[in-house]
């Protein structure tokens, strides 16, 4: 069996006639966490909302394991997606987020079993939150979700993501908002969970350091729609692939 996760064949993508990236052909494996980095107006988000399958591509073709293309609607199952568009759900508890992660395991009336919960608590506990001191649930398990800070939302729609316990991950800046441990924590996490799991996560950030410290691979996004190159760290920064995506030194900053 291939172990290839997530293909890209000659994939266009962009908005109507607006091409923001043409002929992306790359492949993503089981077990890895790649970062996607990129200035911004590259499509790193518009690359994510395609493979998602929330706009269409505007030629070529991509395959997410078992789920085509052609597919007119997310599978649940098998991609779970974190965007950085702020929500704003009101009277809905942050127990309530985490559990529309099990829905499409849930029976038709949505009922969760003792199962479904502890995937919750559990998803919960891998984003940072910690146990109430009764014992009883975990912190801010039943407060409103919109009552939380922007950090802990992110946090918050993380563990809804790993509580849908899909093979694939797709995250737009999930550290955005995020203090410097929880950033660590999370991307820790994510690795981790690609790792032991084989998962395949793709991540697109900002975090230059820390996605050189802790991805497995780099997809470099060029502006203009000059491409993706997609390798290690250093086989990037051998190339000068940094300077030419980015039009200057980044590793330099006093130039």
């Amino acid at each position: 069996m291939s172990n290839v996760s997530i293909s890209t064949n000659k994939l266009s993508i962009g908005y109507d006639a607006a091409v923001v990236q043409r002929d992306l052909t790359f492949s993503l494996y089981r077990g890895e966490m790649v970062c996607m980095l990129g200035p911004n107006g590259c499509g790193k988000s518009t690359l994510l909302r395609t493979l998602a399958g929330l706009q269409p591509a505007l030629n070529g073709a991509y395959n997410l394991a078992s789920l085509s293309s052609q597919a007119s609607t997310l599978n649940s199952k098998s991609i779970a997606l974190v965007l950085t568009e702020r929500l704003s759900l009101e009277n809905t508890t942050v127990h309530d987020v985490v559990a529309m992660g099990r829905y499409p395991y849930t029976s038709f009336l949505g009922g969760l079993t003792a199962a479904d919960e502890q995937v919750i608590t559990d998803s919960l506990r891998q984003v940072g939150f910690s146990p109430a001191p009764s014992g009883e649930g975990w912190k801010g398990a039943t407060t409103f979700f919109n009552a939380h800070s922007d950090g802990e939302k992110q946090r918050i729609l993380i563990a809804k993501a790993l509580a849908q316990q899909t093979p694939i991950i797709l995250l737009d800046e999930p550290t955005a908002h995020l203090d410097l441990p929880h950033r660590i924590l999370v991307l820790r996490l994510l690795r981790n969970l690609a790792h032991e799991q084989g998962k395949t996560i793709l991540i697109s950030t900002h975090e230059l350091d820390l996605a050189l410290a802790l991805s497995d691979r780099i997809l470099l996004m060029s502006p203009h729609a000059r491409g993706v190159q997609l390798d290690t760290a250093e086989n990037l920064k051998k190339a000068d692939a940094f300077t030419s995506a980015f039009g200057l030194d980044i590793f330099n900053p006093l130039g």
